[in-house]
């Protein structure tokens, strides 16, 4: 009798639990808005999420240090005169990040280090050129300042936001809504889905379709795609009878899938998150209140289901923090912020290990913040793979430069050419040292002023105390 042989994998025992209730975000009203778009954006500095507002849109934005009950006062970024529908964190920037909105427009900003005093409501830059509600946005994955953008109008448009400009404008080629835009590793490849059931593969460069599936699912509902390590295609749909359905496809070989799975009956679409380091996709469904995750392999059955971790609330969107945000030293290989109507709730999947050194195979080097191309190097032609960073000892984010725009690319870390006058003592540039110097003084003095403000509101309760109780 044969026996049955375990398939073999470090990622068999992927354990997922909800972060202590102190470590949640509270008081947040989130977006009630009715758009598939995850609502929540993180990154390793901070946490972003859609919030109701009056009169327009807005976004808020917390550092990930501040837990807890948020103040109904805590400042916005506003700026949108209609709902946001989506944001998206700078991947070679912590402090800058992209909205877009109903009102056809995309706005970038720059997010302080210091908590600001009042609402964020100057972007550094707008971008107009959709005719519709823009609903999707995408940075590239390793080009500087490139900035992907999908609207209502069936038009995605790539932006240089170091200089506002449109790089390339696709306008022909989806006959209906776009439901999903994906960038392959290295940006040369677009993996989109329409409410016309087509999964299409797209050379923006080129401008055309390299490659089509129509009916990748069969259901009206809207279908996701993205890009694996291995070039496939992974996508969630639904089927004719409305069963929620996965699926994994060969771009050079559309007709049959590589796998296809029916999942379960339920309205919400799914949300893939994949982490190319460990090949898992991870499906949180909008209006579930569990997260499915599965391992791909080059093996049958190509999709293996690893495991499901349930709550008893349901979602309203989710964030999914980049590699370079983990804690590596309690093996975390995941880590989602899942949003409840009125909070944020971090929930953190883990790999249990007994031995306290760096584990090698979890943790192989990983993209960094650091592009690999500029923009106009992209535009002509070159591609390159994202720059990876080992998180041997954690990740140490660098100092980065504030983002500029003009009408040549300023963020072109190249010196200019031409000779160059000589500095007087007057004008010469203030060291590192100095800099920092300062932003700590500034820091401080900021901290004492809220200090002082808190003694006064706890001084000023007092003295109403005693006027109640003298009346």
């Amino acid at each position: 009798m044969s026996r049955r042989v375990v398939r073999q994998s470090k990622f068999r025992h992927v354990f997922g639990q909800a972060a202590k209730a102190d470590q949640a975000y509270e008081d947040i009203r989130v977006s009630k808005v009715t758009w598939d778009s995850s609502f929540c954006a993180v990154n390793p500095k901070f946490l972003a999420i859609i919030v109701e507002a009056g009169g327009g849109g807005a976004f808020i934005v917390l550092p990930l240090a501040k837990t807890g009950r948020v103040d109904k006062n805590y400042p916005l970024v506003t700026g949108h005169t209609a709902p946001v529908l989506d944001i998206d964190w700078c991947p070679h920037n912590d402090n800058v990040i992209a909205s877009a909105s109903d009102d056809t427009t995309i706005m970038v900003w720059q997010i302080p280090d210091y908590t600001p005093m009042r609402n964020i409501t100057e972007p550094i830059i707008t971008l107009e050129g959709h005719s519709k509600r823009v609903g999707i946005l995408s940075w590239h994955p390793t080009a500087r300042n490139v900035l992907l953008s999908a609207g209502g109008d069936n038009v995605i448009i790539i932006w240089n936001v170091g200089t506002g400009e449109v790089l390339l404008s696709l306008d022909d080629m989806h006959p209906d809504i776009i439901h999903s835009v994906c960038w392959n590793s290295n940006g040369s490849l677009l993996a989109t889905t329409c409410k016309d059931k087509t999964l299409r593969i797209v050379d923006p460069r080129k401008g055309q379709v390299v490659a089509e599936r129509f009916a990748a699912h069969e259901g009206m509902r809207p279908m996701r795609a993205i890009f694996t390590r291995q070039g496939h295609i992974f996508t969630t749909g639904f089927t004719r009878m409305s069963q929620r359905e996965l699926g994994l496809w060969d771009p050079n070989n559309f007709v049959e899938p590589v796998a296809l799975q029916e999942m379960d009956t339920s309205n919400g679409v799914l949300l893939p998150f994949y982490d190319a380091d460990s090949s898992i996709v991870y499906l949180c469904g909008k209006g579930d209140s569990s997260i499915r995750y599965f391992e791909i392999t080059d093996e049958p059955p190509f999709v293996h289901y690893l495991n499901t971790f349930s709550s008893k609330e349901p979602q309203r969107g989710m964030g999914f923090m980049p590699k370079r945000g983990l804690d590596v030293s309690k093996c975390e290989i995941a880590r989602f912020y899942k949003l409840h109507e009125r909070k944020c709730e971090p929930i953190i999947m883990t790999v249990p290990r007994k031995s306290d050194l760096f584990q090698d195979d979890l943790y192989p080097d990983t993209p960094g913040p650091e592009p690999a191309l500029e923009a106009d190097e992209w535009l002509s032609g070159q591609d390159a793979e994202p720059v990876l960073i080992s998180l041997r000892d954690g990740y140490v984010p660098p100092k980065h430069r504030e983002l500029r725009v003009t009408k040549r690319n300023i963020l072109d870390a190249r010196p200019p050419s031409g000779p160059r006058r000589s500095q007087s003592a007057s004008d010469a540039p203030l060291s590192q040292n100095t800099l920092e110097t300062l932003l700590e003084q500034i820091k401080a003095l900021r901290e004492q002023v809220q200090a002082q403000e808190q003694r006064i509101t706890a001084l000023e309760n007092m003295l109403c105390e005693l006027v109640d109780g003298t009346d």
